[in-house]
This record gives C-alpha cells, sequence and structure tokens, in this order.
C-alpha cells in the first residue's frame, strides 16, 4: 500500500483475481514493479505535487498560479504576451488568470525599465507569497537531495533532465 492509502492497480488487480479463486498473474509484476526505479520516481513525484499544492490551496491560489509568480519574480515587466510563451500556455487562458491575481492584489500592470514599457510585476504581497512558495520547493528539494554531495546532485538533475527531454520526443 503507498502512503497516499492507494495500492497500485496490479495489486488491486491481484486481489480481485485471488477473491474469484484465480490464479493471481499480477502478483509478480505488482511487487517487482514496485520496487523499480522508476515506479519509485513517479511516486516521489505524484506525492511531491500533492505536497506544493497545500501552500498553494492555503493561500487561495491554483494550480499554476506558482508558475506566474515565479516567472514574474525573474522576469521584472514581462508582459502577458511573454508570460504566456514562457509558462507554455495560450495567452487567452492565461487572462482570467492574470486577472484574479491582480484582483488579489498578487500582481500588477505598471511601467517598467527607462522606456517605461508596460508589464507585470509582483505586489509586495505577490513577492511574500511567492517566498513562502520557495520556500516549499527549496524543501521538498533539500528532502530528496540532502544526502547526495554537490556534485551528485547536480548528475541527477542532469540525467533526470535528460529522461524528460526523451519522454518529450
Amino acid at each position: 500500500m503507498s502512503p497516499l492509502g492507494l495500492a497500485p492497480i496490479n495489486d488491486r488487480m491481484a486481489r480481485r483475481s485471488q477473491s474469484r479463486g484465480d490464479e493471481a498473474i499480477f502478483d509478480y509484476m505488482s511487487k517487482t514493479k514496485s520496487r523499480s526505479a522508476l515506479y519509485r520516481l513517479i511516486e516521489a513525484g505524484q506525492l511531491t505535487h500533492k505536497a506544493l499544492l497545500v501552500p498553494l490551496h492555503e493561500r487561495g491560489l491554483e494550480p499554476g498560479d506558482d508558475a506566474v509568480l515565479f516567472m514574474l519574480h525573474d522576469r521584472l515587466g514581462a508582459s502577458e504576451e511573454v508570460l504566456a510563451a514562457e509558462i507554455g500556455i495560450p495567452f487567452e487562458a492565461l487572462m482570467p488568470r492574470l486577472e484574479r491575481l491582480i484582483e488579489r492584489d498578487l500582481i500588477a500592470r505598471q511601467a517598467t525599465g527607462p522606456e517605461l514599457v508596460p508589464g507585470l510585476a509582483l505586489t509586495d504581497r505577490g513577492e511574500r507569497i511567492r517566498e513562502v512558495l520557495a520556500a516549499a520547493w527549496s524543501e521538498l528539494e533539500e528532502a530528496l537531495l540532502g544526502e547526495l554531495p554537490h556534485k551528485e546532485r547536480k548528475r541527477l538533475r542532469k540525467q533526470l533532465g535528460r529522461f524528460v527531454e526523451l519522454l518529450r520526443l
């Protein structure tokens, strides 16, 4: 049984077939797969995703709002178009999110830079919330990589990045 209280599908199928008196064809597979690195990676990813949602929900934010806050921290004065492209969502899908974050006083439209180009920026409140979210990310990252030396952390990040790129093909 996983920490979430959900058994992997193979375990459920094996129990169903055993309860019917059938031979448990998935029993061996469920035990070996649950010990694989890929299975652990998926499980860790799901649990991490769930853990990262907690500070968002506690502040009345939705999944994806954190991406906007982090991006605006790094790209002060970004336009809506640039922000949509960087986050990877259609401009039309971004606009309602931005309006909601503006209403909540987390971001603001303002002119930035020497040319006073219109763009978006975090408000003080938005920056404070971004710091809380960044701390949650850092805490989970440390829990994952804390025991690894710096070189091994870098190597693991590189390997995971390569794996993600392979899956995107």
